[in-house]
C-alpha cells in the first residue's frame, strides 16, 4: 500500500488516539465515574470510564477486522458490566496496548489486508473503510469525555493536529 496514504491516515489516526488520552490524563478521579448521560439501561453505560472502556473495546475489535473469536484483554469483559468500574490504570493501559495495535496495523497495511471484507452484522465494509469508521468512533468520544471535563472546570484540552511521535 502506498506509503503516503499509510502515513496520513496513521497521523490522523493517532492524533484521535492522542485526544482520547489526552481526556483520559486530564480527568479527576472524582469525575471518573461522572454521568456524561443517562442510559436507560443502566447508568453506568453513560459514565466517563465506560464510555473510555467502550471507545478503546471497539477500537480494539476494529483493529482485528473480525468479531469472531474477539475478546478485550484480561481484565476486560465482554456481554456485562463488571462489579467495580474499570480503573485508570486499566484503561491507560489497555488505551497503550491499543496505539500501538493501530500504529503498527496501519504502518504495516498492505492492498490485500485494505480490500479485505470485515463483515459485522449492521455493515461489512473494506479494512481500510473499517479503521477510519474507527477513527471518527475515538474521535466521536474524545470530544464528549473533553466536553464532560469542560463543563467540570477542567483545563488543559487542546486540538492534536498529527500522532504524537512516541518512543516504542
Amino acid at each position: 500500500m502506498d506509503a503516503m496514504l499509510k502515513a496520513g491516515v496513521w497521523k490522523q489516526f493517532g492524533a484521535a488516539m492522542d485526544m482520547f488520552e489526552d481526556a483520559l490524563t486530564l480527568c479527576p478521579d472524582e469525575l471518573w465515574t461522572t454521568a456524561m448521560w443517562k442510559d436507560p439501561d443502566d447508568e453506568r453505560y453513560g459514565q466517563f470510564w465506560f464510555i473510555a472502556y467502550h471507545t478503546l473495546r471497539w477500537t480494539d475489535l476494529f483493529l482485528t477486522g473480525s468479531s469472531e473469536g474477539f475478546t478485550p484483554p484480561a481484565p476486560f469483559i465482554l456481554g456485562k458490566l463488571p462489579e467495580q468500574p474499570y480503573t485508570k490504570a486499566q484503561i491507560r493501559t489497555y488505551y497503550d496496548q491499543c496505539r500501538q495495535k493501530a500504529q503498527a496495523a496501519i504502518e504495516g497495511l498492505t492492498d490485500e489486508k485494505a480490500r479485505q471484507i470485515c463483515k459485522f452484522e449492521w455493515m461489512a465494509p473494506t479494512y481500510y473503510e473499517l479503521q477510519l469508521y474507527s477513527m471518527r468512533h475515538i474521535q466521536e468520544h474524545a470530544a464528549q469525555l473533553n466536553l464532560t471535563l469542560g463543563q467540570h472546570d477542567v483545563e488543559g484540552m487542546d486540538w492534536v493536529a498529527q500522532a504524537r511521535n512516541k518512543a516504542t
